[in-house]
């Protein structure tokens, strides 16, 4: 007989077998086995918040499947990801098969490589209950708040909202950003910058305005600038004090999840969920010629920067052999992970940091390319010796007006040969500057000055967010990327571009939630919620006593609210559009409903006209030549028509493209594979889709 090894997915299992052998068993749970109903609370509030755990709809078969395959083995491991919701599938699983709690049969795995796959199984343990109180703890926070205040939303906004608990907080930081921008007054200031080049030379560069007199003096108006440019008039430019110095820039930590969410956000583009499913995959085993199935990358739900000496010293080889020694530096490089990491994982990284992102290309979809390349080259970097510049700044007199000029020179590249983290906002670039000496007089080739307006501070974009709500302790790794998928969904949150903005549905429901609940959307409420969560896995605090605490204060918050709000319903306010309603003339307004935005008429009930909300899209139609439009059907999903509607009847699912059919002088759509596609009937021209590189312009 063998032992049955339980993990999530079929991925895993496959490459787990592969390093067990003969003797296991591994077979998948496919995530939760049971989990709280949908249809009703599912807590026994009056009896220690019981959670009423039922099975999953539509697992019976693979759970009885499960219960037979325990009963046949020698025994039975279970090995869930190694976290909060791995150890609470364990224990769901540990329940449904009647294993016994106090036995050693859980196994965790951080790399599932043959050395980390054997490590894990050589360490079994008992389930950490600890761990399982800490998901269910916010489990039933969250289905508590969800399952009381969504009821409220309904009777006093709309049907079909929901509330959360953490997400409402998600969206508060947005609609706070948005009230910034909107109450924001800009102010008026001038720079005035001179182009200069020594005397006798053709090289040139910048200086900027600091001060008159040796003091820093603002500008702010054009009569101050032109009063500026008056003293200047005729001046001599003249070199001052230099200051050199030596700038070591260390590089980057490996990537934690928030920061491997951020940097594929800022590089990549990808979204959060977009990440975390493929390093999902990366994580569980990919294919390998010669090799077999290979988990590329360590568990990608961490907030910990600790790492192997075996992967610490694997990577260093790597630049030796690969950069030289002069790119490993004097003393190892340590980061250390932030007061609040949980540390039960190594940070994010390559399993084998020989297998570079060049030798298993050819394996990859091209996510998960582009991802193993991200973590792979920030590994290695972070292993590597700080960039050394040489800095240069330049005081220039003129007059009685001071001008002061930066530069740098690389000495010595370091990481930087590999990769540079990704910034959120651009920062100047000081170029270097020529040979400089004290009392030098330079020749003026121009003097600019320019006007400008503060900036009111960005929107948030999906970076931006993580970053934040990780400072201010609001989720955890696993929660970043389900947080915004779901603000998002309910349409309380909206894309424009890469920012993230708050619908007038998602101002509204902050409004409320501020007025009436404000203890739930405070942010250090909900951080000393999570610290709490973080105290219950460590053992500190009974999960009961805190759901306790919470909910008394709650229930009274939400019997006040609904008190002061009886009889009352919130609008929410139209969104008005520049269509016209071509039945009765007004303009339309934009509406949601289950399957997305489509324009109506405020002239209902008496007038009841709705449009689906179109999109110009380049091209046009192959069969009928007129425009091309990006539609939304019934069920929600984006597919590309003809503003000739029904009449026409082309759709696709395909997105056109500005290029054109050689053959034809049809439009060429992007077909699944990588192919650029003609669909104009007869025709049946395809190429390859040859992309560019943004670096090098070249195709890719």
């Amino acid at each position: 007989m063998s032992k049955l090894v339980i993990v999530e997915s079929p991925a895993k299992a496959k490459t787990i077998k592969k390093y067990l052998g003969p003797g296991y068993e591994v077979t998948a749970s496919m995530g939760h086995v049971r989990d709280l109903p949908k249809s009703k609370i599912g807590i026994d509030i009056k009896h220690g918040y019981k959670p009423m755990y039922v099975e999953i709809d539509n697992k019976g078969e693979l759970i009885d499947k499960l219960r037979n395959m325990a009963a046949e083995s020698d025994g039975v491991l279970l090995a869930t990801d190694p976290d909060r919701e791995g150890e609470a599938i364990s224990w769901h699983l540990a329940q449904m098969l009647a294993l016994n709690l106090d036995e050693t049969n859980r196994v965790t795995f951080n790399e599932i490589t043959k050395t980390g796959v054997l490590d894990g199984m050589s360490h079994p343990r008992a389930i950490d209950i600890d761990l399982v109180d800490a998901q269910q703890a916010r489990r039933v926070l969250d289905r508590l708040v969800g399952y009381k205040l969504s009821p409220f939303l309904w009777k006093k906004v709309r049907r079909g909202l929901s509330a959360g608990r953490v997400q409402s907080v998600a969206v508060k930081i947005i609609v706070d950003r948005e009230r910034e921008i909107r109450a924001f007054v800009p102010e008026e200031y001038w720079s005035i910058d001179a182009k200069l080049s020594p005397k006798g030379s053709v090289k040139q560069f910048a200086a900027k305005f600091y001060g008159i007199d040796g003091q820093k003096t603002e500008v702010n108006n054009e009569q101050q600038a032109n009063e500026i440019l008056a003293r200047l008039d005729g001046a001599d430019y003249t070199v001052g004090k230099i200051t050199k110095s030596v700038r070591n820039r260390k590089p980057a930590p490996p990537f934690i999840t928030s920061t491997m969410q951020q940097e594929a956000s800022r590089k990549l583009g990808f979204t959060s969920q977009r990440t975390m499913r493929a390093a999902q995959t990366l994580y569980e085993g990919v294919e390998l010629t010669g090799m077999g199935l290979v988990g590329l990358i360590t568990y990608m739900r961490t907030d910990s920067l600790r790492i192997s000496d075996e992967a610490r010293t694997a990577g260093e080889k790597y630049i030796v052999e690969t950069y030289g020694d002069k790119y490993l530096p004097k003393k190892p490089n340590v980061y250390k992970s932030k007061s609040s990491a949980q540390d039960a994982h190594e940070a994010i990284r390559p399993t084998m940091p020989e297998l570079s992102p060049d030798k298993v290309k050819d394996a990859l979809s091209a996510d998960q390319y582009k991802l193993y390349k991200l973590v792979w080259e920030r590994f290695i970097a972070s292993l590597m010796a700080p960039c050394t510049q040489d800095t240069v700044t330049a005081d220039i007199t003129a007059a009685d007006c001071l001008f002061k000029a930066t530069g740098y020179v690389v000495r010595f590249d370091g990481f930087t040969v590999l990769y540079e983290e990704g910034k959120d906002e651009q920062e100047d670039e000081h170029k270097a500057l020529p040979p400089l000496t004290v009392g030098e007089s330079l020749k003026l080739k121009k003097l600019t000055p320019t006007q400008h307006f503060t900036q009111p501070p960005m929107r948030y974009t999906e970076a931006t967010l993580i970053k934040a709500l990780e400072e201010k302790n609001i989720g955890r790794p696993s929660t970043y990327a389900p947080i915004i998928s779901t603000v998002l969904q309910r349409d309380y949150v909206e894309r424009e571009k890469k920012q993230l903005k708050p619908t007038a549905l998602g101002e509204v429901i902050t409004e409320l939630m501020e007025q009436y609940f404000g203890n739930i959307i405070d942010l250090q409420f909900t951080s000393k919620m999570e610290n709490e969560l973080d105290d219950i896995e460590k053992g500190k605090l009974v999960w009961t006593s805190v759901i306790d605490d919470f909910y008394k204060k709650f229930e009274a918050t939400l019997t006040s609210a609904e008190q002061s709000l009886d009889g009352t319903k919130v609008k929410v306010p139209d969104v008005e559009s520049d269509e016209v309603c071509e039945k009765c003339g007004r303009k339309m307004v934009i509406k949601s409903g289950r399957f997305g935005k489509f324009l109506a008429c405020p002239g209902y009930p008496e007038c009841k006209n709705t449009k689906s909300i179109t999109v110009d899209v380049p091209g046009t139609c192959p069969k009928c030549g007129k425009k091309l439009i990006q539609c939304t059907s019934k069920k929600g999903h984006k597919f590309i028509g003809c503003e000739g509607g029904r009449e026409c009847g082309f759709m696709t699912w395909d997105d056109p493209t500005a290029e054109q059919c050689p053959q034809c002088g049809s439009t060429l759509f992007k077909h699944r594979g990588g192919l650029l596609v003609c669909l104009k009937e007869g025709c049946g021209f395809e190429k390859k889709n040859e992309r560019k590189s943004k670096k090098t312009g070249e195709n890719e």
